[in-house]
């Protein structure tokens, strides 16, 4: 199914990545519901973490299903979806921010576990979406790899955001959504490290 998205040009993938973010803006732009940033909070963020684990997914799943024009499709795209992510993250931050309705309500919460775990997962998201163009790749040679591996970081922090949710009375909508991704990286961490260690203990 997700190869069939390749005739789309780079720009048609901004297209319907971007979709459902305009949706929200022009909800949040054309509603007389006072709450109405508050209630769109929760879905841009989502949309964030569901862009960011589909990204992360790539490589394992490529590496999981060999041949398979699916994770090829990913891994030639998971620039567009990482920031693709980044993006919702700075929407669901402005919501945010809005909602709030003054810096001294944000600096008021920044406290509490899931705010900050938040706020932290955004800072690590900038770098790596203004670094993710092929210019930054060229100039900053294996660094980049590097910079990148902060991802993970960014993920951990995501997840614990998530699902520390209302003092953590509902995680198990965060945990369904990550859990594909920890298995796929369990997978990832056996292929490269466990599995060529216990071949040469047998051999």
């Amino acid at each position: 199914m997700l190869s069939r998205l390749s005739f789309l040009s780079p720009y048609g993938l901004w297209f319907l990545f971007a979709l459902p973010g305009g949706l929200m803006l022009g909800t949040a732009l054309t509603s007389d519901d006072p709450r109405i940033f508050h209630e769109l909070v929760h879905p841009s963020g989502e949309f964030s973490a569901r862009f960011l684990i589909v990204a992360m997914m790539a490589t394992p799943l490529a590496m999981l299903l060999r041949g398979w024009r699916g994770p090829i499709w990913l891994k030639k795209n998971r620039r567009y979806l990482g920031v693709a992510s980044f993006g919702y993250a700075a929407l669901h931050t402005l919501f945010y921010v809005i909602d709030k309705g003054s810096m001294a309500g944000v600096i008021n919460e920044v406290s509490r576990f899931y705010i900050w775990t938040g706020w932290i997962a955004f800072v690590i998201f900038v770098p790596l979406a203004v670094t993710s163009t092929d210019y930054f790749v060229r100039i900053m040679g294996p660094w980049w790899k590097t910079l990148q591996r902060w991802t993970y970081g960014a993920a951990i922090l995501t997840l614990l955001h998530w699902a520390a949710l209302h003092n953590w009375e509902h995680p198990t909508s965060a945990i369904v959504h990550f859990l594909p991704l920890t298995l796929l990286e369990a997978y990832r961490v056996w292929y490269w490290y466990i599995k060529p260690k216990a071949r040469a203990v047998a051999g």
